[in-house]
């Protein structure tokens, strides 16, 4: 499926969100067919108990981000993690893009002011779903040793080229609590 408008459309998150989809009631929706999102994987990477260092990628300002860019941002930091240190990082992907964006579609070109319809009755239909965040939350979590973390750090810069937006990344150590048998 084609991308139909650039992102700056929809990325600022200024009108209602729009994401009612029943599985029990289909006649009772106002989304009639949900878009699919492009985001299908959300853990990555290998889990232990042995990573002491948890990096994640938060926003700064609120944002709206289509499953499209989230996808590609993941692609790119998980492929520069894998490359650099693999089986050595948990990486996952905190958000999950509900809100459905509609387009109403217009002709263009000339003698389109005769065929087209105009601006009556202006819903649109769904084109794509995108993820709203506010200021602070999380866009991906990596945990790893506290030895890579510049490269976790760097490839959470890769992903924020592929976000619009402004992000910080935040490093917290984790604490090992002791066992006692």
């Amino acid at each position: 499926m084609a991308r139909l408008r650039p992102a700056r459309t929809c990325r600022t998150p200024n009108s209602q969100a729009w994401a009612r989809y029943s599985l029990r009631k289909p006649k009772k929706n106002y989304v009639r067919a949900l878009p699919h999102t492009s985001l299908l994987v959300f853990k990555m990477g290998t889990d232990s108990k042995d990573y002491d260092m948890e990096a994640t990628l938060d926003t700064e300002v609120a944002v709206q981000l289509r499953s499209n860019s989230i996808e590609a941002a993941r692609q790119v930091a998980n492929k520069y993690l894998e490359a650099n240190i693999p089986n050595m990082y948990y990486f996952i992907v905190k958000t999950y893009p509900h809100n459905v964006i509609r387009e109403h579609k217009m002709a263009v070109g000339a003698g389109a002011d005769r065929i087209s319809q105009g601006m009556s009755h202006a819903f649109g239909r769904p084109i794509s779903v995108a993820a709203r965040l506010r200021p602070g939350q999380s866009v991906f979590l990596v945990r790893t040793s506290s030895q890579n973390a510049a490269i976790a750090k760097h490839a959470f810069r890769r992903a924020m080229s592929k976000l619009s937006g402004d992000y910080s990344i935040r490093v917290n150590m984790i604490a090992k609590t002791a066992t006692t048998a």
